[in-house]
C-alpha cells in the first residue's frame, strides 16, 4: 500500500475519516497527515485491529473516496 493523499484532498477527507472512525482525535488525524501507513498504525492502536484488517479498511476507504 503506497497511498499518500495530496494535501488539498486530505483537508477534504478529514471529516469523512472522523465520521467513519469516530474514536480518532484531531491529534490522530494530524499525526496521519494523509499517510496510509500511519493511518493503518493508528487504526491498529485505537481499535485493536491486526495489520491486515487495518490495511483492508484503509484501502476500502481510499477506493470509495476516489470514486466520489
Amino acid at each position: 500500500m503506497n497511498q499518500d493523499i495530496a494535501e488539498g484532498k486530505w483537508e477534504q477527507l478529514k471529516g469523512s475519516i472522523k465520521e467513519k472512525w469516530g474514536d480518532l482525535t484531531d491529534d490522530d488525524i494530524t499525526q496521519i497527515n494523509g499517510n496510509a501507513q500511519k493511518m493503518c498504525g493508528v487504526l491498529q492502536e485505537k481499535y485493536g485491529k491486526n495489520r491486515e484488517e487495518a490495511e483492508r479498511e484503509v484501502n476500502d476507504f481510499w477506493a470509495r473516496q476516489n470514486q466520489l
